[in-house]
């Protein structure tokens, strides 16, 4: 056991994990604070990276080769409709290696996601503990497994370390405990937002692209491919994430969050924050002709509204307009 830290927390610099870290510290434990870094950093989310720092703690970030990570990122938009694929994976398992590497018996995450987002089964919303079932039914893996990734041309079996759970033995002999703080402490994201922000913690000078909230997803460009592969694939985004959240918190009625959903869900990722969709695809050798083709595919008609054509009816910005029982729900008024 390591006896220098009492803990791992992973963090990425946001809200939530600047308030994680303040109230471990708070709490008198000391962590490492350990980041898997995202797809393509923001100058803002490597200055909420480096405000995190400032509150007194070590701090680890571990980078991944990066020609390897975009050949992934490209073969996971491909195969699976996630351009986001390695930064899912990595958060997970990179503060398990860590936690195994440096010997530290307890990593401290910060909301249990299907507590937070209703995902998953009834059961799991009181989950104590966060281990590799955990990992391989709610990480996003979309049926695309680690194994699968050497069929890539350049990709290499060695080159995935960090991308693996480690062996279950190792996690055994540690003793390993994932534990979440919003099982001991409350949660609420408005909450996360004033206290970072009174530590330093910065948020942008506008909403964010397809969500209702200025204070959240920050830190990487591909965000907006991701919110709006989602709502193509299953009828909502970001937006709808933020508002049931304040509804569910009484900080916003029902009929004020259709309003907010109605204009800003599901947005078309022509830009997001300062850069355009072309400079952000062309990382991964992707071109729009090949993003909107692959966003066709990944669309589920049976949510959407069609013409007598079978053609999907479209927003002024591209985007795919809502039916069934949500019939024009994001039309605009």
């Amino acid at each position: 056991m390591n006896p220098q830290y009492d803990c791992i927390v992973p963090v990425s610099g946001g809200k939530d994990s600047t308030y994680q870290v303040w109230r471990i510290l708070q709490e008198g434990f000391n962590p490492l604070c350990v980041t898997a870094p995202t797809d393509q950093l923001t100058p803002l989310g490597r200055k909420n990276i480096e405000n995190l720092k400032s509150l007194g703690c070590d701090y680890i970030e571990f980078s991944v080769n990066r020609a390897v990570r975009k050949l992934i990122n490209r073969y996971a938009f491909f195969n699976v409709g996630d351009i986001q694929w390695p930064e899912h994976l990595l958060i997970y398992t990179i503060p398990v290696r860590a936690a195994v590497l440096f010997q530290i018996p307890v990593i401290v995450w910060g909301e249990c996601p299907q507590r937070e987002y209703g995902a998953g089964r009834p059961e799991d919303a009181s989950l104590k503990y966060f281990d590799r079932r955990v990992l391989e039914e709610y990480g996003s893996l979309n049926g695309l497994r680690v194994s699968d990734l050497t069929s890539i041309e350049g990709v290499r079996h060695s080159d995935l370390y960090l991308y693996e759970y480690p062996e279950a033995s190792d996690v055994e002999a540690l003793g390993l405990k994932g534990i979440y703080l919003d099982n001991y402490f409350p949660w609420n994201g408005i909450s996360n937002v004033v206290i970072s922000q009174s530590l330093g913690f910065q948020t942008y000078h506008e909403n964010i692209l397809g969500t209702i909230a200025n204070y959240e997803n920050l830190d990487n460009y591909v965000h907006g491919i991701h919110d709006y592969l989602k709502y193509l694939k299953f009828g909502f985004g970001r937006a709808t994430d933020v508002a049931c959240n304040l509804i569910r918190r009484n900080l916003l009625s029902r009929e004020d969050a259709i309003q907010l959903v109605r204009v800003n869900d599901g947005a078309y990722p022509s830009s997001y924050m300062d850069r355009s969709l072309d400079n952000i695809l062309a990382e991964y050798s992707i071109s729009n002709e090949e993003f909107d083709s692959v966003c066709e595919d990944y669309t589920n008609y049976d949510l959407f509204l069609q013409d007598t054509d079978g053609c999907l009816i479209r927003r002024p910005d591209g985007s795919p307009c809502l039916g069934g029982d949500y019939d024009n729900f994001h039309a605009e008024p």
